[in-house]
């Protein structure tokens, strides 16, 4: 295992922690009426490499699961950059 594929693996690890605590927030941000996360934000964060984190997020706070964009985009992500990973370490040898 390369040292770039461990840096990714950190990396993606990171964003999934980050988005997901951005779930928690933004729900919580909803119960109390206050300013929220932006949809697009969220999804940008995903796309960057948290959707594991958004998805686990979305379903351990409820949070999301009804808009379609969520619903399937982050499994989708979810599982491409899961491909993307386990190519990094195939191609790290």
């Amino acid at each position: 295992m390369t040292e770039a594929a461990v840096w990714l693996s950190a990396y993606v690890a990171v964003m999934s922690i980050a988005l997901m605590g951005m779930m928690g927030a933004d729900k919580r941000r909803a119960r109390l009426g206050r300013r929220r996360i932006s949809e697009r934000r969220l999804l940008l964060w995903a796309l960057l490499g948290g959707a594991a984190g958004g998805w686990i997020g979305m379903r351990l706070f409820r949070h999301k699961t009804k808009h379609r964009m969520f619903a399937v985009g982050l499994p989708v992500m979810t599982v491409l950059h899961g491909v993307l990973l386990a190519a990094a370490f195939r191609m790290a040898g």
